[in-house]
């Protein structure tokens, strides 16, 4: 049984970790106004764009941060975790310091890692993902895939519609404002008290749903969760070291409900691979041009290069790497639920919803469940109210992970040479 002082000290900890990371947020601090993509475009997009940052002092940040680390060395229970969510706070502060110089690639690094990270299999990188991704696209694109391609033709005002009827169904009286924000770098951003749409952008019908599976039933229930939660308010934030499991689990949310499509896939596999062109020495012009030769759309292609140099360095060679998660957050996700599943753990199912957390966090906030110290979450999304399906498909893809292909691919292969 924790006694009253400890769970006390786990509070103070957790309390103060969260103050600190509203003054090392992100995405806030290297956001771009709304000129810096007026003045490219009057320039026929010949010239790089030009964007100041003002000065960020990092010291206090890291003064903060070295007390709470002498807090954490007393609380046994989250060391661990705590100072993991340490680590990266730091690391987001340096970061911040550094907008606009080389350096930032090195602190991006740090958070968010690179393209030519492996995968946890230990056999593949990240980058190696999205070329297979960018190969399969190349196959199918002159295909008829049974259904017709579709144009953005939904507003975001009629998105915006759509959401709050989602998110108020769902969440009640903690649903979150939907509102418009034309700062946002990508269509939607979620938070516990908002849902930003960018007002310019357009939709098609499936960009509907996975949005709300994305934004709303992942993003808003964890951030609620975490905010219900009695003690570890930490886990209302997200942070740079929650990035890659919430963006991994809100893509495979996208995926267990039939909501992702080709287009989605190719979207975050074309980041990667630009994220990679930059780290190569490709300029934000080239960046430009390689995603209008994707797209065929000015102001998407520009708002995608945005994301890769947002922060960084304009001639090339310092992205800000973060858009390389959501695939590595979906391969970590899907794996982590196999093997839950395979190992009968389905209390961690549950888990990983209780707030804003990445899955290597899990070991501690299942014993703090079991202490008392961590609710379950009160919010859950369909897929998992329901798990059958869930537990269907990943009972099969464990399976499959034992299945050694190379002893059946011949049989295959033979199949497919007589028709070549």
């Amino acid at each position: 049984m924790t006694n009253k002082v400890s769970i006390q000290k786990i509070v103070a900890v957790s309390d103060a970790l969260l103050a600190i990371t509203d003054d090392v947020k992100i995405l806030r601090n290297i956001a771009w106004e709304d000129h810096v993509q007026q003045e490219f475009f009057r320039y026929d997009a010949q010239r790089l764009p030009f964007v100041e940052y003002p000065k960020y002092d990092a010291a206090p940040i890291l003064a903060r941060i070295a007390a709470v680390r002498k807090e954490i060395a007393e609380v046994p229970h989250i060391k661990k975790y705590a100072s993991r969510i340490a680590d990266k706070l730091e690391s987001s502060a340096y970061l911040l310091a550094t907008r606009g110089t080389p350096a930032f690639f090195e602190h991006s690094k740090d958070l968010y890692g690179e393209p030519t990270n492996e995968l946890e299999n230990g056999s593949s990188t990240i980058i190696d993902l999205a070329n297979h991704f960018d190969r399969l696209f190349d196959r199918v694109k002159q295909e008829d895939l049974g259904a017709a391609v579709e144009m953005p033709s939904v507003s975001a005002e009629t998105l915006a519609q759509k959401m709050r009827e989602a998110v108020d169904q769902m969440f009640g009286e903690h649903a979150p404002e939907v509102v418009m924000d034309p700062s946002l770098a990508s269509n939607a951003l979620a938070g516990r008290r908002r849902i930003a749409i960018r007002p310019t952008a357009q939709f098609n019908d499936k960009d509907v749903d996975q949005l709300i599976q994305h934004e709303a039933f992942v993003h808003v229930a964890t951030s609620i969760n975490g905010h219900l939660q009695p003690y570890l308010k930490i886990l209302v934030e997200g942070h740079a070291g929650t990035t890659a499991t919430q963006e991994g689990l809100a893509v495979f949310a996208e995926f267990i409900t039939g909501n992702i499509d080709l287009d989605r896939l190719r979207r975050l596999s074309d980041r990667v691979i630009a994220i990679q062109h930059a780290i190569d020495g490709a300029d934000f012009i080239d960046v430009y041009r390689y995603f209008l030769e994707k797209t065929d759309h000015p102001e998407q292609s520009f708002q995608n290069a945005k994301r890769v140099f947002r922060g960084g360095v304009m001639t090339g060679g310092a992205p800000f790497t973060k858009d390389i998660v959501y695939l590595e957050g979906l391969a970590d996700v899907h794996n982590f639920l196999r093997l839950a599943v395979a190992k009968g753990k389905f209390d961690y199912l549950d888990l990983l919803f209780v707030g804003k957390l990445n899955i290597a966090d899990l070991p501690t906030l299942k014993k703090l469940s079991e202490m008392g110290i961590v609710a379950p979450p009160k919010f859950l999304p369909p897929w998992i109210t329901d798990k059958r399906f869930l537990l269907s498909y990943l009972s099969y893809s464990s399976f499959l992970t034992t299945f050694d292909s190379s002893l059946s691919s011949p049989f295959y292969e033979r199949i497919f040479d007589k028709y070549e």
